[in-house]
């Protein structure tokens, strides 16, 4: 079946974008769309050691950021064992609090407590504090891209509005200053505004819409790349998006998952800024605007991945399905979900090549530097303080994570990429 067709593509294209009622002629459109069936097929979910390993040491590095900013906040500059001791399921770490602190002697200054001296005391170290320094620098140079990012999470809300409970565990991921609500939010009085719900819960929520924003990152990256004139395309009516696709190794090429996979890029793209209200929810084509929604979040983060829970408290407001997470396994060459630190998480496969960021934002090489100086506490340990060369801390370093076994866990979508076999998780959602 074609769906090329220049007439068709452009009123269905028409029909999402408006606001107005519905013509007879081109519902029956948008019904010849929604009442297609595409045969699916099952595939094997393949740990990848690289996205995985990434994963790892990403949470030890959120862990002494969110620990550093603590210290950071408190009234005395210092944080007690004692008063960390429960910290440990909230940062995300599999040992305890003091054991994790006391690894990194670069970044926390372990010192006996004035009044108790068996108590534990940690402080930032000069180290720490100049990496800070210039985690605030680039909060400021580059707030624009941040209200930009905050802006187009809250266009892809049915209500343009988010739940600051909900918010707040993506604050790592988006980029947000740590206190954004209070330095952050009230400098733009006109893109956001605090709400409070019916239930009393406390809420942000966009003030205009933003049209200059209204565009996905899939759109962009075909607008600008060598797929320019399929884009330009796609703007015309004559054809459809497609999602950039890699596949773990060992898939073979199996005619019937690549006809799924031809058929569901042939479905017209949606972008995730345009009503979805009159798309049946059970249809291919919703399932392509679900995808499209969970590619531009994710496209959003800072280190293009989040954790599952943190999708799930937006489900209704993304318009999800109950049990969204089967589509990270469906779609392998487009997510990839890791089961890494007792948790779930999910990745932008496209976000990385051979085992780093593809184009990482000053402030993900910022944390790269402070994961630099981390690692050369837990090596050298005291000694590790004299050991962090100057350079190092005034300019990038290079990613640490091996590139070598990526390449041998990806590959990019090809002729030999498909392989049929049975899917990870379909039917146990936890959702």
């Amino acid at each position: 079946m074609m769906f090329k067709t220049h007439n068709s593509l452009i009123a269905l294209k028409t029909l999402l974008q408006s606001k107005s009622q519905l013509e007879p002629q081109s519902s029956k459109l948008y019904d010849f769309f929604q009442s297609r069936s595409i045969v699916k097929v099952r595939l094997k979910w393949v740990k990848n050691r690289s996205l995985d390993h990434i994963i790892d040491t990403e949470t030890d590095l959120k862990a002494a950021c969110l620990l550093k900013d603590a210290i950071k906040r408190s009234p005395t500059g210092f944080l007690t064992a004692k008063s960390v001791s429960e910290w440990q399921k909230l940062l995300g770490l599999t040992v305890p609090v003091l054991r994790f602190m006391r690894r990194y002697p670069t970044l926390f200054n372990e010192f006996p407590h004035a009044q108790y001296t068996n108590l534990p005391c940690f402080r930032l170290t000069e180290t720490a504090l100049l990496l800070d320094s210039q985690e605030q620098t680039i909060h400021q140079t580059y707030e624009s891209d941040t209200v930009e990012r905050l802006c187009r999470v809250l266009m892809m809300m049915k209500s343009q509005t988010v739940p600051l409970q909900s918010l707040h565990p993506l604050k790592w991921d988006l980029g947000l200053p740590v206190n954004f609500e209070k330095v952050l939010i009230p400098k733009y009085p006109d893109h956001f505004q605090f709400s409070k719900a019916p239930n009393g819960t406390r809420s942000l929520r966009l003030v205009q819409w933003r049209e200059e924003f209204a565009v996905s990152a899939l759109q962009k990256s075909n607008e600008t790349s060598e797929k320019g004139k399929e884009y330009r395309q796609f703007k015309s009516g004559y054809t459809a998006l497609t999602f950039p696709m890699s596949f773990p190794k060992g898939y073979g090429g199996q005619k019937k998952v690549r006809a799924w996979m031809d058929e569901f890029h042939k479905l017209p793209y949606i972008s995730p800024y345009d009503d979805s209200k009159r798309i049946d929810p059970d249809s291919e084509l919703m399932e392509k605007r679900v995808v499209g929604v969970l590619h531009e979040l994710l496209s959003l983060t800072i280190h293009k991945k989040t954790k599952r829970n943190y999708v799930r408290s937006l489900r209704e407001e993304l318009i999800l399905p109950h049990k969204f997470t089967r589509l990270f396994t469906r779609y392998p060459g487009i997510f990839y979900l890791s089961l890494k630190c007792k948790t779930t998480t999910v990745a932008l496969r496209e976000g990385y090549r051979r085992g780093k960021l593809a184009n990482p934002h000053p402030l993900a090489r910022l944390r790269e530097k402070f994961y630099h100086v981390m690692r050369t506490g837990l090596l050298y340990r005291d000694r590790g303080v004299k050991m962090i060369p100057q350079e190092i801390l005034l300019n990038d370093v290079e990613d640490e994570t091996g590139q070598e076994e990526s390449e041998e866990e990806e590959v990019e979508i090809g002729d030999d990429c498909y392989e049929e076999t049975s899917e990870m998780g379909e039917d146990s959602d936890e959702d």
